[in-house]
């Protein structure tokens, strides 16, 4: 796999830059068309999504150098300006400045998680498609005629059969979208598409996890992504029966029923 796609003048396109930017406006399209069928505001999707990506962009980019403290502390220019991101910091970034602006504007998160949820999927989809192309968050090496082999990656091992963890993440993010797309296709209780979501994505995370190679920090005998994913897991099982708690079901039947106050 290459990752210089197209180079013109001092220009060069990375494949990973350019399969993260596909998905972010796949993405956005996607819930702002939407948005519309389900009498939501397309303004606030454009919105969001914004500030989920400058957010995110954060989120990732420190989860990284938490992870890779000491490269941070050695070389800390290095660390900020490199391409390194953890993804997981990316999604918890970007969903935790997108539910202060709601709150801000008065708009319910829930009712735009459960819309983008599918869009998230998707985009994380092509970015795993960048990271085939970059080499990086790469499998263990295998003997199985299910493999790929790297010859010019500044990442992954080069010249051995990998596991394809990348395909594999990818694919599983695009069958989660159909997923919650299909889901969402009836009226359902909100938080409840956003709830599969996040049970979706960090169960595959997790399993996903034991066939990566590239280190990722670790919390004892889990990877710093695998710790996330049971936290994530649990506050999705949480979300998703959220309504069948005595103190909280009125309050989400209200919050469903509220209007959208930005147009």
């Amino acid at each position: 796999m290459h990752n210089d796609i197209l180079t013109i003048g001092p220009v060069t396109i990375h494949g990973y830059g350019l399969m993260i930017s596909i998905g972010i406006l796949v993405a956005v399209l996607v819930a702002a068309y939407r948005a519309k069928r389900k009498g939501l505001s397309a303004d606030t999707v454009y919105s969001l999504g914004l500030i989920a990506l400058v957010f995110g962009f954060i989120g990732a980019k420190l989860l990284y150098c938490i992870v890779e403290w000491r490269e941070f502390i050695e070389e800390p220019m290095r660390a900020l300006s490199g391409q390194g991101f953890v993804l997981y910091g990316g999604i918890l970034g970007g969903v935790a400045a997108a539910m202060i602006y709601c709150r801000i504007k008065k708009i319910s998160f829930l009712r735009y998680f459960d819309l983008v949820a599918p869009s998230i999927s998707l985009a994380q989809g092509f970015g795993r498609m960048g990271c085939l192309l970059a080499g990086c968050c790469y499998g263990r090496r295998t003997d199985s005629f299910f493999g790929i082999v790297f010859h010019d990656s500044l990442y992954a091992p080069n010249g051995v059969r990998l596991i394809p963890t990348q395909i594999m993440s990818s694919a599983g993010n695009f069958i989660i979208a159909v997923i919650l797309l299909l889901y969402a296709r009836k009226d359902r209780k909100v938080g409840r598409v956003g709830a599969m979501y996040l049970i979706l994505y960090s169960a595959g995370r997790f399993v996903i996890e034991f066939f990566r190679a590239d280190y990722r920090g670790s919390i004892g005998v889990l990877s710093t992504s695998q710790f996330i994913s049971i936290i994530t897991l649990i506050m999705g099982v949480g979300l998703f029966f959220m309504d069948k708690l005595p103190f909280v079901g009125k309050r989400q039947r209200d919050a469903s029923g509220s209007d959208d106050t930005e147009q």
